[in-house]
């Protein structure tokens, strides 16, 4: 793909953001798209055989946006233990900057949870890697003893999928001290468990 293929197509997509965040999906036509991106209709079909696709584009785009921000966050030099606690934080933070960045999109976004997981594969193998690489840093330390990382990663990753929902709407507290205390339980989870050790 050209240099001027990829920036018409990154400018169809940007455009198709800004119009299903502000005028949600349902009410935002490929003709709206092709107007607003001044590039016309055939060119927007060149790129795209329906709204659907651009819908699947825009999200994809988020999350390699979102990708890009893990592994920057995953190289920094901080040991294991503080690094997955703090990787688990910031990317929950992103994930919801995402959602409330894009407006009425988040409405379908959790409403077609089924069209987005199918979008976010891609990006779903490379957070399990990233999560493994961190584990496996922490097993170098000698900080982390585990098993199987890769098994662990992947339990890891479901589990911040699963708090997402939560976490985004605020069920997981929105005032400094439950944000706090919620770090400290989920801290005091990974690392120690429920089981009381002799």
């Amino acid at each position: 793909m050209s240099i001027t293929v990829s920036k018409t197509r990154d400018v169809l997509v940007d455009v198709a953001r800004q119009l299903f965040a502000r005028m949600g999906i349902d009410r935002t036509t490929m003709n709206d798209i092709a107007q607003a991106s001044q590039k016309g209709r055939r060119t927007l079909y060149t790129y795209f055989k329906s709204k659907e696709e651009i819908f699947l584009a825009v999200v994809e785009s988020e999350l390699d946006k979102l990708n890009r921000t893990l592994r920057d966050f995953a190289v920094q030099k901080l040991p294991a233990e503080e690094k997955l606690i703090a990787f688990i934080y910031m990317r929950l933070d992103a994930v919801k900057t995402i959602v409330f960045r894009n407006g009425t999109l988040r409405a379908k976004f959790f409403r077609d949870i089924w069209r987005v997981e199918k979008a976010r594969k891609k990006f779903d193998r490379q957070e399990v890697e990233i999560i493994r690489n961190i584990l496996e840093e922490g097993v170098r330390e000698g900080t982390f003893a585990i098993p199987d990382a890769g098994v662990t990663a992947l339990t890891l990753h479901y589990a911040l999928k699963g708090l997402e929902v939560p976490y985004i709407r605020g069920f997981m507290g929105t005032a400094e001290a439950e944000l706090a205390s919620h770090r400290e339980n989920i801290r005091h989870l990974i690392f120690n468990g429920i089981k009381i050790t002799e």
